[in-house]
């Protein structure tokens, strides 16, 4: 029978290696995915995902088990994000490396790597926090509910900033018309 993750969590908090081994086999592409989500650029995505998982045998320690691990987990990576945001703000906005949309952009995914590259453009002019939003229910397929819980706010909350965000792509998309 296969081990729950919160079951894993308590006992890699309490020192065992084996444990802690799993948590990061099962979640490491989970890790990685959203942190290069949020970054938009594969080293960085390394970087913060590499950050996690050395972080992380000291933060299971503040995992409590009320929530779902990969709830809480969710969260240590958007927090990783915005602290590698933060430091990097000093240095010049983030450069978002659109190179891989430019291969799909050949042959018949052509439009539709254009639109997602427009979309990822169009992020870059909304604020950080319905950029965030964007990410976890746009891209992660997350209810509101999850993302809200992630982000540690109220699921009316992302409601509205899904509303605005929906308004100023409406807004960006007809001043390019």
């Amino acid at each position: 029978m296969k081990t729950g993750d919160n079951e894993l969590a308590a006992r890699a908090a309490g020192g065992d290696a084996a444990a802690f081994q799993v948590l990061l086999e099962r979640h490491y592409d989970v890790v990685y995915r959203i942190a290069f989500r949020f970054s938009g650029v594969r080293e960085d995505a390394e970087d913060i995902a590499q950050e996690v998982c050395a972080s992380l045998v000291v933060k299971l320690r503040s995992f409590k088990g009320n929530a779902k691990f990969t709830t809480w987990l969710y969260r240590v990576v958007v927090n990783a994000v915005r602290d590698m945001q933060r430091k990097q703000a000093n240095a010049g906005r983030i450069n978002r490396d659109y190179s891989e949309l430019q291969v799909l952009a050949r042959g018949e995914e052509a439009e539709a790597a254009k639109e997602i590259a427009w979309l990822y453009e169009s992020l870059d002019r909304v604020s950080d926090d319905l950029r965030e939003t964007a990410i976890l229910v746009l891209a992660e397929s997350m209810s509101h509910a999850e993302a809200a819980e992630i982000l540690g706010l109220k699921e009316s909350t992302i409601s509205w900033r899904m509303h605005e965000l929906r308004k100023k792509l409406k807004t960006l998309a007809e001043a390019e018309l």
